[in-house]
């Protein structure tokens, strides 16, 4: 005589495992370990926790050989700006001695619109679109956006175009190119405008065409330099 206990337990909810989707790459390389430190930056809500989080990341870009792994570039170090100068001054040199500097310049505060340099402005935004898309958009590195001024603006588009901007004036006084002519302070600033648009090309490939640069970022020093002053 059978009884259930014979037959075993009866038909049930059957309990199946679960599977959790592999995250990342097949072959993950030290850019996905860095991505994954940089979304748990982003979720972390203690200061403490986050600070750790950044000396781990810190930790990795700086382990020999890291930057051969991947094409990501995310610090920016003090090296990064110097080589944003040397990029600007190679392409600025040779507008230096262009007398159609002078031509372009006074074009841009002549020509205008309800009496607005209208050609000028354009010309400013030409340069930071430029600029922009040859750091973030270009397919010379992955550019990667890393604690931006005030949670927005990205570090290395304002060091890039500043550096070149600093380029342009500073050797166009120099070489006495400024002042030529004694022209107005608007036609001035145009003028440097118009070797700031080489000298920002050069001072983005400079900074970005190496790779990443060895060092430590320019915001973890300017953290430690606010807490030693706050100490």
């Amino acid at each position: 005589m059978s009884t259930e206990d014979d037959a075993g337990p009866g038909p049930g909810p059957r309990t199946e495992p679960t599977s959790r989707p592999a995250r990342g790459r097949e072959n993950p390389d030290v850019g996905d370990l860095l991505d994954e430190l940089d979304a748990l930056e982003r979720t972390v809500d203690e200061g403490h926790e986050r600070e750790k989080v950044r000396q781990t990341i810190s930790l990795v870009r700086r382990m020999p050989g890291s930057a051969a792994f991947t094409r990501r570039i995310s610090t920016y170090t003090s090296r990064d700006i110097a080589e944003s100068f040397v990029g600007g001054i190679l392409l600025a040199l040779p507008l230096l001695v262009e007398g159609g500097v002078f031509e372009i310049a006074e074009w841009f505060t002549t020509a205008l619109v309800a009496g607005v340099p209208v050609f000028l402005l354009g010309h400013v935004v030409f340069v930071v679109a430029m600029t922009t898309g040859l750091l973030y958009y270009a397919d010379f590195r992955q550019v990667q956006v890393y604690r931006p001024i005030f949670g927005v603006v990205p570090r290395r588009l304002v060091g890039v175009l500043a550096a070149a901007f600093l380029v342009s004036l500073g050797t166009m006084v120099l070489w006495g190119r400024l002042f030529e002519g004694n022209p107005a302070p608007t036609e001035a600033f145009a003028r440097v405008t118009v070797v700031w648009a080489a000298a920002a090309f050069g001072a983005a490939l400079g900074d970005i065409l190496p790779g990443e640069s060895t060092g430590r970022d320019v915001s973890d020093r300017l953290d430690e330099l606010g807490d030693g002053v706050g100490d």
